[in-house]
């Protein structure tokens, strides 16, 4: 499956909920969701029909998927990954999502979205343990110490993206030090650290069919 590059607030509408994808657009009233919060498309505001158990089921899988930005094979890998670990599938998904270096990046307020984090460790922007990391599905684990390097401090999309950690918050399995940019994972991230509105029980349904 090719790469979305169109507009990122029509996932949010055609998902029927906030993704996030935008950084502090999606908080502000120039939000495309708030404004118009039915289905894109020609028939977006017309009467909607009742969705089948598949379609509630595939909702739930592409709204976690575009939520981390992932294209499907890349997503079903992390899906057999978490079904092959102890303990509950979709629990260990949404962990193994949430342990990506760009989602850590995004969740520690370098960067305002994931597809931003995505790009600045690309671009070799990111350290890990004092080395450059530039992958952004490398699975972080406790104590790696996350870090802009230091010849990118002064990019004017981190310091923008730090100004806004203080509504946004740290969750609790990483620890910021804004003036170093530098986060710590202190502990592994659990599916209670996660407040997505994420039915992930449902994808687990749907891939197990």
């Amino acid at each position: 499956m090719a790469r979305y590059t169109g507009p990122r607030c029509r996932l949010c509408r055609r998902e029927g909920m906030k993704l996030f994808l935008k950084g502090d657009r999606c908080f502000s009233d120039k939000c495309a969701y708030e404004r118009r919060s039915y289905v894109p498309g020609q028939h977006g505001q017309g009467r909607r029909m009742k969705e089948s158990d598949y379609g509630i089921r595939l909702r739930e899988k592409q709204r976690l998927r575009r939520i981390y930005g992932m294209q499907e094979g890349q997503f079903r890998g992390y899906f057999g990954k978490a079904d092959r670990q102890k303990g509950v599938t979709g629990a260990n998904l949404i962990v193994l999502l949430e342990r990506r270096l760009d989602n850590a990046v995004y969740r520690l307020g370098l960067a305002e979205s994931r597809a931003q984090a995505r790009q600045l460790v690309r671009h070799g922007h990111i350290t890990v343990n004092g080395r450059k990391v530039d992958i952004p599905s490398y699975l972080v684990k406790v104590g790696d110490a996350i870090q802009v390097k230091e010849k990118s401090r002064k990019m004017p999309a981190i310091l923008q993206a730090l100004e806004a950690v203080a509504r946004r918050g740290v969750p609790e399995w990483l620890d910021l030090d804004a003036d170093k940019m530098l986060g710590v994972v202190k502990a592994m991230p659990e599916r209670t650290h996660v407040t997505i509105p994420i039915q992930e029980q449902y994808i687990v349904e749907f891939y197990s069919k």
